[in-house]
């Protein structure tokens, strides 16, 4: 067993009947560069093999630590788990997922180095039922309300959670992480995007992404909107825009019946032919 250590960073595992690929996530934690870490696996009321797979890591590593408890969602289950942590710092794993070895050893280098740092996250690479590299765009902070480009294993200071009310336990049925996001952070927040691909999504052919229908996509979409309405309609409020779109409109159409624009247009259609006449006689060479 290795020798017990501070941890700097927890890496809290929720699972639920997740035996089958367990052992799979947490040998990608135990090959982590870097060693000052630990591993709470909690147990949510699985039926499977869950317990015993847990328990056989918990005694290979003492840095692995197991609990369980009644089932409860995932939410719930995380905030669990990070009631729990002693690390300085937070990384969510779910029990099917896997990290690159270097992914801790990066964002924790980005901590240290730049305090100021909210949030680590990187790109990500699909497996399982499907295989496929995902690159995810740099962080706008305006761009989070549109779409979640910040997959649950973003990393972040505990000190930093414990200012939220954790994941939000009215998101049973998805999206609970980017729920998250938008409670944890703010506009002038700094997060930095990892260059690499150090998260390991899997793809199967049945889970809760992909049993998200359209309905069920709706109520998740409408519950994120409860959870945040103030902080939504602040950058998508959709009267405000739709008044600003036909002032817009009306002031396009004003400007174009202008005579300052028709004089303009006037006086610059001789340059716009001299243009033409040019460009048959210069055509642009191609690349």
């Amino acid at each position: 067993m290795a020798q017990a250590v501070k941890p700097v960073i927890s890496i809290i595992v929720p699972c639920y009947n997740q035996g089958t690929f367990l052992s799979e996530t947490l040998q990608s934690v135990l090959d982590q560069e870097y060693p000052y870490w630990e591993c709470i696996i909690v147990n949510d009321g699985s039926t499977d093999n869950t317990e015993a797979i847990a328990n056989e890591w918990a005694h290979k590593d003492n840095r692995f630590r197991y609990y369980r408890k009644e089932n409860s969602g995932v939410s719930d289950t995380r905030n669990f788990a990070i009631s729990k942590a002693e690390g300085k710092y937070i990384l969510p794993l779910d029990g099917d997922d896997k990290v690159g070895s270097r992914y801790v050893a990066e964002a924790i280098d980005i901590f240290e180095k730049e305090p100021d740092t909210k949030l680590v996250y990187s790109d990500l690479i699909l497996f399982g039922a499907k295989n496929k590299k995902l690159r995810k765009p740099g962080y706008i902070y305006k761009n989070l309300f549109e779409e979640n480009f910040i997959s649950v294993s973003g990393i972040f200071k505990k000190e930093d959670f414990e200012k939220t009310t954790g994941y939000n336990t009215n998101m049973v049925e998805g999206l609970e992480d980017w729920d998250f996001w938008l409670s944890f952070l703010h506009k002038d927040d700094k997060v930095v995007k990892l260059e690499g691909f150090h998260v390991f999504y899997r793809i199967k052919e049945v889970s809760r992404s992909t049993m998200i229908d359209y309905r069920k996509n709706e109520r998740l979409l409408m519950q994120i909107f409860r959870n945040h309405e103030n902080l939504l309609l602040e950058y998508l409020n959709p009267i405000r825009d739709y008044i600003g779109a036909e002032y817009n409109k009306r002031e396009v159409e004003s400007y174009k019946n202008c005579t300052e624009l028709k004089i303009g247009l006037f006086l610059y259609a001789p340059v716009r032919f001299m243009q033409k006449v040019f460009k048959k006689l210069f055509p642009e060479k191609e690349e």
